[in-house]
């Protein structure tokens, strides 16, 4: 039974909407909680579960808005999705085609091969080179063929370090 003692643990602190808005750290119950944590090693995420349920029926525009008027960035789930993928050293990487844009969860220092066969094995086995460009480069640029033209997109090797965000194209032969 002790394996289950260490998976990483996160808290999941839910507040009332007057102390996640004003100011947490007063909170005593929220406070203890962070006490617990850092004694274990493990992360505190405050949350407030009403203003989830409430975000939960919204547009994206109205959900964005709403959460800005909080001044909130991003709601309790995404919070939750980035610290746990933090907690358990995951990141993603994503491909894209005609067909689908896909995104691939590896583990935190994982190398292009070894990402190239989350696909497909035969990718990792004939492996050659990854065209790689980050998410934010694409996004700025607009294009792949504009990203190209800006020297944004590189060829990377069997060394290449994934990073969370790259946009890849795996070129292999078998």
């Amino acid at each position: 039974m002790q394996l289950l003692s260490f998976k990483p643990v996160i808290y999941a602190a839910n507040m009332s909407e007057d102390d996640f808005i004003n100011n947490i750290e007063t909170n005593k119950f929220y406070n203890e909680i962070c006490e617990i944590a850092k004694e274990e090693n493990a992360g505190v995420l405050p949350i407030c579960a009403k203003i989830e349920e409430e975000i939960s029926d919204m547009s994206p525009e109205d959900k964005t808005m709403f959460l800005s008027e909080l001044n909130l960035k991003e709601s309790g789930l995404d919070r939750i999705i980035k610290e746990s993928y933090s907690l358990l050293g995951l990141i993603s990487y994503l491909t894209a085609g005609e067909q689908e844009v896909r995104a691939w969860t590896i583990t935190k220092g994982t190398k292009a091969p070894q990402a190239a066969g989350k696909i497909h094995t035969d990718f990792e086995r004939g492996f050659i080179r990854a065209e790689i460009v980050s998410y934010t480069d694409l996004i700025a640029c607009g294009t792949m063929a504009v990203a190209k033209e800006k020297g944004l997109v590189g060829l990377q090797g069997k060394d290449y370090v994934m990073q969370d965000g790259d946009i890849v194209l795996f070129r292999f032969n078998v």
